[in-house]
């Protein structure tokens, strides 16, 4: 996530049953096919791609920022990934800064091209780190959602895209190169963007955006039924992806687990972690590496995008 300007819980056995039960009361009328639920996502495939995230920062000065080897190697990775599961992946370049940035777009064979819901995260860290809650967290969650995908030939209405962003963190500069440069009759396409920004902060809390009504309760109703309580997400606001894409009328939403704000005593009664204490105390510092993760949370929000993936693409 950018600067500001001043500064197993097992998803599928809870939330929904696999299929919808359908009545015949129309003599000689063809059952409805069943909507198949979201698979589980395990949380050690999503840690085994923070690894590899961590590796690459590692043999590249310490991070994966914009127009750093790091993050290109980053990139890479990640549409090695997707061209192996079947995706038609775009890497999309611009310039910031003086350096060249790389956005990586996944698109899902078939679906309606008419209505295209897309997940996406950013995938750049800050310089001073390897940037693996912020943003490895959401950029491995989306990854392993769309390798579900393919594992499942989940075969949507829609047409699923996904997407991993950079220079986010000079300001929203991959994901806004995106958005300009679609027509406006492709921007109107977009049936819903995702995103995920920070998803396993280290004394989280669980944090759901509340500009799409739809995308918003989509979220709500899943975290209700682990019986995790939510809040609106508020110190992220308009400082992360998804701002471009709402700017433009897309409807947009997304969850977070929260940076450099302090827990509430209220939050940690109901989240539990330690109040008074920084959602993530590595916020844009060295110390964002693969220690700096809670599983749980990285956990309940792999799958909650699972969820939303299926149910909105429908």
């Amino acid at each position: 996530m950018k600067l500001s300007v001043p500064g197993r819980v097992t998803a599928t056995a809870v939330v929904a049953a696999a299929s919808l039960l359908v009545g015949g009361s129309i003599a000689g009328a063809a059952p409805a096919p069943a909507v198949a639920a979201a698979p589980d996502i395990p949380v050690a495939d999503v840690k085994a791609h923070l690894a590899q995230l961590q590796s690459i920062a590692t043999a590249n000065g310490g991070n994966r920022a914009h127009g750093r080897a790091g993050y290109k190697a980053s990139l890479d990775y990640v549409k090695a990934k997707l061209d192996a599961a079947g995706y038609t992946t775009t890497v999309q370049q611009f310039t910031s800064s003086g350096r060249t940035g790389y956005n990586l777009i996944a698109d899902w064979p078939g679906g309606d091209t008419n209505q295209v819901v897309m997940a996406g995260s950013h995938l750049d860290s800050v310089t001073s780190g390897a940037g693996i809650n912020d943003n490895g967290s959401g950029s491995a969650a989306v990854l392993e959602t769309a390798l579900a995908v393919s594992r499942a030939n989940h075969q949507p209405t829609k047409h699923l895209r996904f997407a991993w962003w950079g220079a986010e963190e000079l300001g929203l500069v991959g994901s806004r190169h995106y958005v300009n440069n679609l027509s406006s009759a492709n921007r109107a396409k977009i049936s819903g963007y995702l995103n995920f920004d920070m998803i396993g902060s280290p004394n989280p809390g669980y944090f759901v955006y509340d500009d799409d009504p739809a995308i918003e309760k989509t979220f709500k109703d899943y975290f209700t039924g682990l019986g995790v309580p939510t809040e609106i997400e508020t110190e992220g606001d308009g400082r992360s992806d998804h701002a471009p894409f709402k700017s433009a009328g897309v409807p947009v939403g997304g969850l977070f687990t929260g940076a450099s704000r302090a827990k509430t005593a209220a939050q940690a009664a109901k989240w539990g972690g330690t109040s008074g204490q920084a959602f993530d105390r590595c916020y844009h510092s060295s110390c964002d590496t693969t220690s700096n993760i809670d599983d749980t949370a990285l956990n309940r929000n792999s799958d909650a995008i699972a969820h939303a993936v299926w149910e909105l693409s429908s």
